[in-house]
């Protein structure tokens, strides 16, 4: 029976993907609440997080996506935006926190390379 061989990429982006997307669609109840600071905090960070993992796997598309996302509901400095287009917009970012989690390849590093590469030295 032959040994299965480990995968070549990992998809760390994932999980944020779908937190952030998830976090995104439940923010379009608090839009108008007290509460919306506090979730574009948690957005803003997801999208930086995965922005990390987009670079690490080279998927230079998602870089200004992700980045647009950090930006617009980046807490600090609040874009004035209400209404129905803030609610569209809730709905594109978690589309594209979703395409982003399942884009984004990270190579894995084969284990028995890195220890060869780490004995030569």
């Amino acid at each position: 029976m032959p040994t299965p061989t480990a995968p070549a990429f990992t998809r760390p982006a994932l999980a944020p993907g779908l937190l952030g997307a998830v976090a995104l669609i439940v923010g379009v109840v608090l839009i108008d609440s007290g509460l919306f600071v506090g979730f574009r905090y948690v957005v803003s960070i997801l999208a930086l997080i995965m922005l990390v993992f987009a670079v690490r796997g080279r998927t230079w598309w998602v870089l200004p996506l992700l980045a647009a996302v950090a930006v617009i509901w980046n807490p600090v400095v609040v874009i004035p935006l209400s209404g129905q287009p803030w609610a569209v917009l809730q709905f594109v970012a978690a589309g594209v926190f979703i395409a982003a989690g399942i884009v984004v390849k990270v190579p894995t590093e084969d284990p028995a390379a890195a220890g060869r590469a780490t004995a030569r030295r």
